[in-house]
């Protein structure tokens, strides 16, 4: 074997040991991280039922107090991309009224004690459809709002 060819393995098994470290490091630190703390998740339990009940009664009002009152929040409908906690209250004030979904495999996933995310499926009364909504959500000293919301709806597989 040449030197130079025993020069670039030499380089090349340190740089390997010096990305595995790198990468063990950042899963160490992913592994400190607490997901799905039983209390986290019961707060999140509770924020998104109290939510599906002001969307079912479309208390426009309710709703839009689940919303981060922000410019940098977002909400991705069927038909609409709202940029913004303005153009969301303006669309909820659009919407007739709600009719309650009938949610299923619903999945919350908490990160942590702030920061969580709710993806679940809804089905309406002779819809014919499967609605998807994911909802992230961040505490705030006023409490759990959401700061991105994504709603799309498919035929029914």
């Amino acid at each position: 074997m040449n030197t130079k060819y025993r020069m670039g393995l030499a380089t090349l098994g340190a740089a390997a040991i010096a990305a595995g470290s790198i990468i063990a490091q950042k899963a160490s630190a992913q592994a400190g991280m607490p997901i799905n703390l039983p209390e986290i998740v019961q707060e999140i339990e509770a924020a998104f039922a109290g939510y599906d009940r002001a969307l079912g009664a479309n208390d426009v009002a309710a709703l839009n107090n689940y919303f981060y009152d922000s410019p940098y929040t977002v909400r991705y409908g069927n038909a609409e991309n709202l940029y913004g906690f303005a153009e969301i209250a303006a669309y909820r004030t659009s919407v007739p009224s709600g009719t309650a979904p009938q949610r299923e495999r619903t999945m919350i996933t908490t990160y942590g004690r702030d920061f969580a995310i709710v993806a679940t499926l809804s089905r309406r009364p002779g819809a014919g459809k499967v609605g998807r909504t994911m909802q992230t959500w961040v505490r705030f000293p006023q409490g759990w709002r959401i700061v991105a919301a994504h709603v799309s709806t498919i035929d029914t597989p």
